[in-house]
């Protein structure tokens, strides 16, 4: 049987990335023409097509020229018969292939898809037993051959993408685009709180081996540096995600990769290991851990972690699975650091030494979200490492913005939880920093409380509360709105009753008369380019996003000077013009750009009409929980490019005016604020 490229299917939303059109356009086109495809699969509100199909319909009208490989490698992976987690694991067996023994996959590739589906296990095994063990102890499987037919297609583009992109990039582009589908489906750890675990665990020495006994998609261990002599050991207790981390460090590093799918606590696969480092982002507030069933287990040197205190079992088991003196650093809920059933446990991790710092993450640095998490480091006591009697306290969410979300700051974040953390690790004590860190006697915790929480333990910042600095921000809040009041726009008188309207055009009639383009962001970009994300337009700020890998850098939607902006979901009128300060970042998924042709059109006509309400609710679709822009239906007046000149001033001025009302609000925000915290903590007088 031959394995067909047509039993990928492909979704609206999907059909309207290749097309570039949005999801409305999408239900236009079946509505309108009768030998659009017919629905293949999928449900009556949420239908699936072949997306050979599709893929020919749309050539033959004229609206797709050549598919991107990337986005048709995606769209066969994500429509894959067997669920794009199986298309994951035949990708990444397959990519390991090309990148291990290209000339095995050179060999299989050239023959028909029949014989290559027959072939390619008996490659596959060779390498897969080779990075990751006997098939007894791996969680990698390879496929049959009648589970690998439908996927033929898939491998010789998977195949094909990795020529340009390389295999690791290739696999990262792939898995991170799942996930970003499926949000829900996943707990990940992003990149930047990643390599700051990976980092604290090997400040004191290297670390050769490395565990994560809750492995997910693997992006603790990816962040640790790669080393050919390294051992990286892995354990989920779901088998699909031990068999992504398996094949995500494979493609990699050199280093010798092992995971096992089973449960950590009730069946702990490396109960015989010892590793030098311990990373873990634990399932947060777990009922069904294994309370009633290990009540007798070795593992809780610091006492049986009560029903309601899974994070505590998670921390005595990485300390159980650590050499004496190896480091174990985990992502906590704050909770764990002051619920009353678990002090007794913290008062033993204090007294015996194993717990080093707590180090409270800005809100917004890792899901969930709106929790400021923390970072524990823990160390396993040995005759190497002996009871420090301090405890190091670090409250970082002051070094971001209030919100957490601005990722071009992170760096600041890593940088001072460091620098205390080097500090503390070299003396066992470390110099007191006012709101940012406390190296606090063991001895002044213990109460009946143990509460560990740095901010209930550290003393008021430094700055934002005293009279000077306070000073200073209220004469630039005095500069702001005296701006803010010299911009204020001047009002015209009304138009006289029955004056004509010009006439007006869409701007799908402008992208196809070439007035203008249109381009989808995706995210994705090269490592250190900022992302424009739509918190971003609407709300004036710089590119704060963090790029995908895995794009290559001529498909990356680049911003420049005189764009238009424009977010496509949340229901709010924004567009913003770009300048010299925002060019070059990559696009972020929601956004569509608009890169008007500078003769017909000027950009802040464009984007001021864009922002009406009214052109707004004419262009928007509802559903019960969001709205969504079709920006192809939003209208612009049909102007000459000199009678545009007029509104463009008058929409630059309203810019410049919103501008300096969101500093003024950002230093009266921040006068409030210090002013509070000064007279409650008695930094200011009240007189």
């Amino acid at each position: 049987m031959k394995p067909r490229d047509d039993a990928t299917e492909v979704t609206a939303a999907g059909i309207a990335r290749l097309a570039g059109v949005g999801r409305a356009a999408v239900s236009n086109w079946r509505r309108r023409h009768g030998d659009f495809p017919r629905p293949v699969g999928g449900t009556e509100t949420s239908p699936a097509f072949a997306l050979a199909d599709v893929e020919r319909w749309l050539r033959a009208q004229g609206k797709l020229i050549e598919v991107p490989l990337r986005e048709r490698v995606w769209q066969q992976l994500a429509g894959h018969p067997a669920g794009p987690v199986t298309a994951l694991l035949h990708a990444g067996c397959a990519l390991l292939l090309v990148r291990d023994r290209p000339s095995a996959w050179l060999a299989v590739s050239a023959v028909s898809d029949e014989r290559m589906a027959q072939l390619l296990p008996g490659e596959l095994d060779e390498v897969v037993a080779m990075r990751f063990g006997v098939r007894r102890r791996r969680a990698v499987r390879v496929p049959e051959p009648v589970e690998l037919q439908p996927s033929v297609p898939l491998l010789r583009g998977v195949a094909e993408l990795a020529a340009e992109l390389g295999a690791k990039q290739t696999y990262e582009f792939l898995l991170g685009r799942h996930t970003d589908a499926n949000p829900r489906q996943y707990t990940l750890t992003p990149a930047g709180p990643a390599a700051l675990m990976a980092e604290l665990a090997q400040i004191a020495a290297p670390a050769r081996t490395v565990l994560d006994p809750a492995c997910g998609t693997g992006a603790l261990l990816r962040a640790v540096p790669p080393r050919p002599d390294q051992y990286l050991y892995g354990q989920d207790s779901a088998p699909e995600l031990a068999a992504l981390t398996a094949l995500r460090l494979a493609l990699h590093s050199d280093a010798t990769v092992r995971t096992m799918a089973a449960d950590t606590l009730l069946a702990d696969a490396y109960d015989d290991r010892r590793a030098d480092a311990v990373l873990c982002h634990p399932p947060f507030n777990e009922r069904n851990w294994g309370h009633d069933e290990l009540a007798y287990d070795t593992r809780w040197e610091y006492g049986f972690p009560a029903r309601a205190e899974s994070e505590l079992a998670w921390v005595q088991h990485a300390l159980a699975r650590l050499v004496d003196g190896g480091t174990a650093v985990l992502l906590m809920p704050p909770a764990a650091a002051s619920r009353r059933s678990g002090r007794r446990i913290r008062a033993d991790l204090l007294r015996r030494g194993a717990l080093r710092a707590v180090i409270a993450l800005p809100a917004g640095a890792a899901p969930p979200y709106n929790l400021p998490l923390h970072v524990w480091v823990l160390r396993r006591p040995g005759p190497a490492a002996p009871p420090a009697p301090e405890l190091l306290l670090v409250e970082a969410a002051g070094v971001l913005a209030a919100d957490g979300r601005d990722k071009q700051l992170w760096p600041a974040v890593h940088d001072a939880v460091l620098d205390a953390w080097r500090a503390f690790d070299r003396h066992g004590t470390a110099e007191e920093r006012p709101g940012l860190a406390r190296s606090v006697p063991v001895l002044e915790l213990l109460d009946d409380e143990v509460d560990l929480a740095p901010a209930r333990r550290l003393p008021p910042p430094a700055t934002g509360g005293g009279s000077t600095e306070l000073a200073t921000v209220r004469e630039s809040l005095g500069e702001a709105l005296r701006r803010a009041a010299d911009l204020t726009p001047a009002l015209a008188p009304d138009e006289p009753a029955g004056a004509p309207h010009p006439p007006s055009t869409t701007i799908g009639e402008l992208a196809r008369a070439g007035a203008l383009t249109l381009h989808t962001g995706t995210g994705a970009g090269a490592t250190g380019v900022p992302v424009l994300t739509d918190h971003d337009v609407l709300t004036g700020g710089a590119p704060s996003g963090t790029a995908h890998e895995g794009a290559p850098d001529e498909t990356v939607v680049r911003t420049e000077p005189g764009d238009v902006v424009v977010p496509v979901s949340g229901g709010g009128a924004a567009a913003r013009v770009i300048d010299e300060a925002t060019a070059g970042a990559a696009l972020g998924r929601g956004l569509t750009l608009l890169r008007p042709d500078p003769a017909a059109l000027d950009p802040w006509f464009v984007a001021g009409f864009l922002r009406g309400t009214a052109n707004h609710r004419r262009a928007s679709s509802y559903a019960s929980t969001s709205a969504r822009l079709d920006v192809r239906r939003l209208r612009l007046p049909r102007l000459p490019l000199e009678g545009q000149r007029g509104h463009s001033e008058r929409f630059r001025e309203l810019a410049a005016f919103e501008d300096a009302l969101r500093l003024a609000g950002r230093l009266g925000e921040q006068l409030v604020r210090g002013m509070h915290d000064g007279l409650t903590e008695g930094t200011l007088p009240p007189e």
